[in-house]
Parts: structure tokens; C-alpha cells; sequence
């Protein structure tokens, strides 16, 4: 239990930690590759920390020192067959993407996460890998962890994506690495590239059309020198904070705005955020920015389709921001937020009408009626960081304190949240 209130403005400089989605990749590639990776800005997660220790259990060598991370690969064809099960945590990132390297690899392994993870959909992604020729048993065929996967030479598929899933699309293109043929896989809107991204950056030549991706099998990876930018999902937090709490400014450095992840931007500057974009960069693989927000005036909108991908981590926060805006938000085409750590649509409504908002579920969203004056509750986060986190910016605006059932699973995605709460709310840098 966290109890936690603040009335007045905030003010500071914040250093978003590492991007989650390209901290996970870059252990992952660098597992894969022969030689040695070395990381700079790694995010030490308990999510990004388990699947540094599922690549060890293969015999890859990996030493952390603070953000800095150096991985030493026999690369995956010298992998060694793990004498443990694989445990993947609360990490739906490693559970799916290592599925994908797993089955094209020579070792049998078996993989299990939480109880959070055993209920999360895998069909989505055994059903792919088994087209390839993958040999993968789960529960309820395939659908649940745990998996068991004996890994082995894999074919090329021309796959349609029925959902827009970066997981998905990158356990296809991981397994493709080491396929027969040329694979390619078609997005029905566009999600987050960072696997496309990171395969160029370790030498692979992956090959897309506007909504088509290629690549053709036999290619190794090249170890390689990865800077991971500041995690947008989690500067998404301060954004908000920053826009709802009068006479604030908050500034944010090191941003990762990959236009597939910016979402959250957009619908900020589509409210009216008063939302500055500086120094922006195209650093190693990945653009980079610092985002300045202050106090604003926010109206309505509606947030759905092609936009849902870019910011889907980033519905619990913006559900709260609409709270704040004059109108009614309408949010659509969400339906994935059903089969994230928790069903988020439920989470996100029980929770902010307990605080008082006016909100509503749909099928596929939710609609969010404001300006509405927030008061104080017991919030329980079903053990899902954002949910938590949605709480405690929300303690930042209410009439009363807010208390989180957990606040340790905030450090899933985010160890120092609260660190940098009491840094804004004190105006220390």
C-alpha cells in the first residue's frame, strides 16, 4: 500500500529511464548475434531483467552495470539447451519475441511467466510459428503459457496480420532469420517498428513497403552498439501530469519519439496541450527528443484507428487526461486493451469512478466526460504498472490522498517513478 497526495504546481527536469520495447530487443539481438553487444541506456526493469536472465539460461553471457550492459553471444546456433525453465516474468515482450527465436533455434526449451502471463493470449503468435513449421505445445493449444518449444529448421510464410501487434510481427520476423526462403508479413495498421529498426542497426536487410515487410532467411545478425532512448510510454505519465496540474512545467530529456510510438503527442497537441518538441535527434538507430509541457486548456477529441497502435500503453493515462478536457472523449478500436497484463478498458473505468470520473466502457474504448473535479480512493492496480501509475499522476490532481493496493508493480516498467514523483512535486532537479 502507497498512500501519496500533492496540491500545488510542478516543476523539473526529468531523465526519461530507457525504452522498455528496445531495451528487451537489444538483449535479445545481442543473444542472437556471435560476438559482443554492448548497451547503453538499458532500462532495469523486472520486465527487461527477465529476459536477461532467459538468454543466460542459453548460455549467453551478460553483465550489467548500471544502465550499461555488455552481452557475449556463441550466437544461437552454438546456444546451449537450458536445464531450467524459462521464466519470463510479467514480460509479454520476452515471452512472445523469444517464442519466435526459440522455434528457429536448435534447443528444446520450455517457457512460463506469471499468473498474469499464463492468462495473456499466445495463439497470435504460436499459430504464425507453427505455419513455419515450428513445434510448439502449449495449454488449450498453444493459447496459454506453459510453452513448450523444440526448436528446429523453420520455412518462410507470407503471413497477414489479423491484429496490429508488434510482439506478433516480431516473433515472425525473429523466427524468419533462420527460415528457408523469404518471409514477409502484412500489417493491417502499422505498429511499432522497433524490431525493423534494430535488424538493419545488427546488419540485416529487411526490406518494406507501406504496409508489407520482408526479409529473406539466412541472414545473420552483426553485433552491434545500441543506445536506448528515454521510453515514451513512460514520459507519457509526466505529460499529463504537467498539462493537468495548474502552473506547471515539466521538461523531459532524452525522449524516444519513433513516429510509430508518438501517439500520445499527437493527441496532446490535438487537446490543446501547451507541448514543446526541441533538440530532436536521429541518435543511434532510434529518434530522440526533449518535450517541454506546461499547464493547459484541454478540449475533447476522439482518439481511434490507426492512431490506437501508437499509443496503446498509453490509454490509462490519456483516460485520466480526459477527465481534465472540456467534452466528451471518445476513445475506439481498442480492443487489445482487453488482453494486456490485465483487461485495461474494465481496470481503467472501475478505477477512475472510484476517483470520481465521469467514464464509461464500450466494446472497444471508452467515453470520458469533462472538466470533472477528482477526489481520493484506494485504487487497485490488478498488478498492472499503468494502471498504477495512472493512479498516482491522478493523486497529483485530487481533493484527497490516493492509495495504490501496490505500487511495487510499478517497477515493471518503471523503477524510479517514484523517485521522479517527489522530484517534480518538490521542484528538485
Amino acid at each position: 500500500m502507497k498512500t501519496l497526495h500533492h496540491q500545488g504546481p510542478l516543476k523539473g527536469t526529468l531523465v526519461i529511464p530507457g525504452d522498455k520495447s528496445i531495451s528487451h530487443r537489444s538483449i535479445l539481438f545481442g543473444a542472437m548475434a556471435q560476438g559482443t553487444t554492448t548497451v547503453e541506456g538499458f532500462l532495469q526493469s523486472d520486465d527487461c531483467l527477465s529476459t536477461i536472465d532467459c538468454v543466460q539460461r542459453v548460455g549467453v553471457q551478460v553483465e550489467v552495470d548500471g544502465d550499461r550492459v555488455t552481452v557475449n553471444s556463441p550466437g544461437i546456433e552454438n546456444w546451449k539447451e537450458p536445464d531450467t525453465i524459462l521464466y519470463t516474468g510479467n514480460s509479454g515482450t520476452t515471452t512472445r519475441l523469444l517464442a519466435g527465436v526459440l522455434a528457429s533455434s536448435s534447443v528444446a526449451s520450455v517457457m512460463i511467466g506469471d499468473e498474469s502471463i499464463q492468462k495473456r493470449p499466445m495463439k497470435r503468435v504460436t499459430d504464425p510459428l507453427r505455419l513455419m513449421g515450428a513445434e510448439i505445445i502449449g495449454r488449450s493449444g498453444g493459447n496459454f503459457t506453459p510453452l513448450a518449444i523444440q526448436g528446429k529448421k523453420l520455412a518462410a510464410i507470407s503471413y497477414q496480420m489479423p491484429v496490429a501487434s508488434a510482439q506478433v510481427k516480431s516473433a515472425i520476423l525473429l523466427a524468419a532469420l533462420r527460415a528457408e526462403g523469404t518471409t514477409s508479413v502484412t500489417e493491417i495498421d502499422t505498429s511499432r517498428d522497433h524490431t525493423e529498426k534494430m535488424l538493419r542497426h545488427f546488419g540485416v536487410e529487411v526490406h518494406q513497403t507501406e504496409s508489407t515487410i520482408t526479409l529473406q532467411g539466412g541472414q545473420k545478425l552483426t553485433p552491434a552498439h545500441v543506445v536506448v532512448p528515454g521510453d515514451i510510454s513512460s514520459a507519457a505519465f509526466w505529460l499529463v501530469a504537467g498539462a493537468i496540474v495548474p502552473d506547471s512545467f515539466i521538461r523531459l530529456e532524452n525522449v524516444g519519439v519513433n513516429p510509430t510510438r508518438d501517439g500520445i503527442v499527437e493527441v496532446l497537441q490535438e487537446m490543446g496541450a501547451t507541448l514543446r518538441m526541441t533538440g530532436s535527434t536521429s541518435g543511434s538507430h532510434e529518434e530522440t527528443a526533449t518535450l517541454e509541457i506546461e499547464s493547459s486548456h484541454l478540449t475533447a477529441t476522439e482518439v481511434q484507428g490507426s492512431q490506437i497502435p501508437r499509443l496503446i500503453d498509453e490509454i490509462p493515462i490519456l483516460a485520466l487526461l480526459a477527465t481534465q478536457a472540456t467534452g466528451v472523449t471518445v476513445i475506439r478500436d481498442a480492443e487489445e486493451l482487453k488482453v494486456k497484463e490485465t483487461n485495461r478498458i474494465d481496470a481503467v473505468v472501475n478505477e477512475l469512478t472510484k476517483l470520481g470520473a465521469q467514464i464509461e466502457s464500450t466494446e472497444d474504448g471508452m467515453r470520458i466526460t469533462g472538466p470533472t473535479p477528482l477526489h481520493g480512493a484506494t485504487i487497485t492496480t490488478y498488478g498492472d504498472h499503468r494502471i498504477g501509475m495512472m493512479g498516482a499522476i491522478a493523486s497529483l490532481i485530487t481533493s484527497s490522498p490516493v492509495t495504490l493496493d501496490n505500487a511495487d508493480c510499478i517497477s515493471v516498467s518503471y523503477p524510479n517513478f517514484f523517485e521522479h514523483y517527489k522530484q517534480v512535486t518538490t521542484g528538485s532537479n
